[in-house]
């Protein structure tokens, strides 16, 4: 999907005989998940089984190494989390909506607390260490189940996901999306030329010229929906890039600078070590022990 393309809203269908859509996507490019920023009504969990990629959800840009499991809410813009160079070996993902057993089904006392876990999910979760791991064997094991064991076991893997404790909120900053489609296309639009376009500069010009608004009423709106200046956003878009080349790319900490965006080396360094806490090199030498 070019830059130009206005977003859609992503249709889904469940397979034959289920509420809900289970698929498994392999590293065998031709299998893969479109890459576009999109959004759609279901709630979605992913799990990447192993390697590593950007996780791109709402105004949230950050860089996950060693497989990541997620739970976005409905209609949270999102972005693939795979590409050729993540070195995964699956990407399992479901998506169900919210009514997907009836309308009051999660109003019911034992549901409570899951409840609490989708409305959570507006913002997107991220879960961490062993919750990651033995949650997403649970996810895999899914695959092979017939359709009503496999509503069974996602009962429990949102139960167990409700329990869990090592978690962080991605977007716990605030991103409110408009009640109308038309506002979510807008975001998705500016989200996918970001995507596209980050590695050069763009100025607030182009950007709300892009989507039919002046400049102070984009910056009002983007400040708006995503919690953060447009100028901000770019920015860590550009550093979880950097992240990636330092993780993906043998090319110099110089180059990854200029390749992320970067015209400054030193300011780079300084952004860098404010976005992830070490510096670049660093980043770069520890990454062979991280375990996270």
């Amino acid at each position: 999907m070019g830059t130009g393309n206005k977003p859609t809203l992503e249709k889904i269908e469940p397979g034959f005989g289920s509420s809900f859509s289970y698929r498994t996507y392999y590293s065998d490019p031709d299998l893969r998940k479109p890459t576009f920023w999109h959004y759609h009504p279901e709630i979605e969990l992913v799990y990447v089984n192993k390697g590593c990629g950007k996780r791109q959800i709402g105004s949230h840009i950050s860089y996950y190494r060693n497989g990541d499991l997620i739970l976005i809410g409905s209609l949270l813009p999102h972005c693939s989390f795979t590409d050729s160079l993540t070195g995964h070996e699956r990407e399992s993902v479901l998506q169900f909506k919210e009514d997907f057993l009836g309308e009051k089904f999660f109003d019911a006392s034992e549901m409570v607390g899951i409840r609490n876990l989708l409305e959570r999910a507006k913002k997107g979760i991220v879960f961490h260490g062993e919750t990651k791991r033995s949650i997403g064997a649970r996810i895999e094991k899914l695959k092979d189940m017939d359709p009503f064991s496999r509503l069974l076991g996602l009962l429990e893997i949102l139960k167990r996901l409700e329990k869990a404790e090592n978690y962080t909120i991605l977007n716990a900053g605030g991103f409110i999306l408009e009640t109308s489609l038309q506002d979510n296309d807008r975001i998705n639009i500016i989200f996918n030329f970001v995507k596209e376009e980050f590695i050069r500069p763009i100025s607030l010009d182009e950007i709300s010229e892009k989507v039919s608004m002046t400049n102070p009423a984009f910056c009002r709106y983007f400040k708006k929906i995503t919690g953060k200046t447009f100028t901000r956003f770019v920015n860590e878009y550009r550093l979880a890039h950097a992240a990636k080349l330092l993780h993906e790319k043998q090319i110099s900490i110089t180059d990854v600078c200029f390749e992320s965006g970067f015209n400054n080396f030193s300011h780079f360094n300084k952004q860098f070590k404010a976005f992830t806490g070490k510096s670049p090199s660093t980043y770069r030498n520890e990454l062979k022990f991280s375990v996270s």
